[in-house]
Parts: structure tokens; sequence; C-alpha cells
């Protein structure tokens, strides 16, 4: 079926709740910029201080919090997980530059960072 074939009211429904789609995606994209530009600033601190980017305890309870705020949202608790480790492996990208940028390569050992500096 085309969206020539729709009817009208089909239609208008349809294109009110993609636009109010649209709109969360873009909220979303906003709060990830939020969110990255935090985290651009522990890469910066650790990396000044040479400070290990692992916090194992941390890392345990964000991700129990995470899993909890997924659940009471009422989204799969292992997708939140999975999206949370998406980020992290971005993080973890940044956190690497700036070591790089400030001369401490090596700063950031085997290179991984936990969901508390994520």
């Amino acid at each position: 079926m085309s969206t020539s074939e729709i009817d009208a009211s089909v239609q208008a429904e349809l294109n009110r709740l993609r636009e109010s789609i649209d709109n969360i995606d873009a909220a979303v994209v906003h709060m990830l910029a939020e969110r990255f530009k935090a985290t651009q600033q522990v890469g910066r601190l650790k990396a000044d201080h040479r400070l290990p980017p692992a916090d194992p305890a941390r890392e345990t309870r964000q991700i129990t919090r995470l899993r909890q705020l997924a659940q009471s949202a009422n989204l799969d608790p292992a997708f939140a997980e999975k999206l949370l480790n998406f980020i992290i492996a971005e993080v973890i990208r940044h956190h690497e530059r700036i070591a790089e940028e400030a001369g401490n390569g090596d700063a950031y050992g085997n290179g991984s960072a936990t969901a508390a500096e994520a």
C-alpha cells in the first residue's frame, strides 16, 4: 500500500506520531551532546593527572542503576545496558585521543573506561 492509498485520518495520525518521534530523536541527540561534554571534562582531568580510567565498583553501581531505571521505564534493561556499552566505547575513543593530545598516550593503560566515566 502506498502513502497515497492511506486514509487521510490515518495518515494524519501517522504524521503526528512521526513528528513526536523526530522531536524525541532531537532531544536524545542534544542530551548525548551534553553527556559527551561532561565526559570530555573527565577525560581531560584524568589525562592531566594520569588517573586510571577504571573504577570497577562504580561501573557495577552504574550498570545496576541503569538497568533499574530502564526497568522502571518499561525499557528492556539488556537493551539499555547495550546502549550504555556503545556510548562507553565512544567515550573510550575520546579519552584515548585526549590522553594522546596531552602527551599521556599511555595514561589510559588498556584504553578501558567505565560506565561511571562514560
